[in-house]
């Protein structure tokens, strides 16, 4: 049984929150938070024709590369939630999607924007959106969770950030794409912050998948403090692969 249901333009999954994915305060990490919405997002995409299964086929993949996510609310654990998303059509050389995360009050806890693309998986280039029409002439929702689509980050610029440690991509990093998980980044990103400035409430984190990753690879963290917000970026061989904008 699949474990989503269609309302209208709207996919939505009713999720119990389990302990481990939560933090020592009980609350929802950012990161579960992306493992929840990627895992919707596969369903909801195949559901309209245009999934990994059907992609797969023709050696295409989608691949995250910009998501904006807005924390209103704690979620905690052995809540029951919903979680919506809506495809939102195209932009440019992006594939729109949103997400919604409700509480069984019906409010708001979680909203988020995402911006997708296709990739080949032999030769890991963009697929352009006009080889793709053909899979996705679907209609698309007209509602956002976000308004304006994931924006870029960069670090300030002239800002010098510091050195932050580094992580070789291993085991539990990886994907069934065969690159490091998006939620992965996330993760890195919480643990270069001092404990106590992870620990705070988080508002907003905007983050930028500038460059894929893959097992045995040595990422290079850096950090920046700019007021409420921490920056993190990761390098491989001097190339950025992925830029985190923290606004607590």
């Amino acid at each position: 049984m699949k474990p989503v249901s269609r309302e209208g333009y709207k996919f939505r999954q009713d999720v119990c929150i389990p302990c481990y994915q939560t933090n020592d305060k009980t609350f929802l990490r950012p990161s579960a938070f992306m493992d929840l919405a990627q895992e919707i997002a596969y369903w909801a995409a195949q559901d309209l024709g245009f999934g990994y299964d059907t992609l797969h086929i023709h050696h295409t993949a989608w691949v995250l590369t910009r998501m904006h996510v807005r924390f209103h609310q704690p979620v905690a654990w052995r809540e029951t939630v919903s979680l919506y998303t809506w495809h939102k059509g195209a932009c440019g050389l992006y594939y729109l999607r949103d997400f919604d995360l409700r509480g069984e009050d019906g409010e708001c806890r979680i909203s988020a924007t995402s911006s997708w693309v296709v990739i080949n998986e032999e030769t890991r280039r963009l697929v352009r959106p006009e080889e793709m029409a053909h899979l996705l002439q679907v209609d698309y929702a007209v509602d956002d969770a976000i308004v304006e689509p994931a924006p870029k980050v960069v670090f300030p610029k002239g800002a010098e950030p510091e050195a932050a440690g580094e992580h070789t991509v291993a085991y539990s990093d990886i994907d069934l794409i065969g690159h490091t998980n998006n939620a992965r980044y996330a993760v890195w990103a919480m643990d270069c912050l001092p404990l106590e400035e992870a620990e705070k409430p988080l508002r907003d984190l905007y983050i930028n998948f500038n460059k894929e990753t893959k097992a045995g690879e040595t990422v290079e963290l850096f950090r920046l403090r700019e007021g409420n917000a921490w920056f993190v970026e990761g390098r491989v061989e001097g190339k950025s692969c992925f830029v985190v904008k923290m606004e607590f």
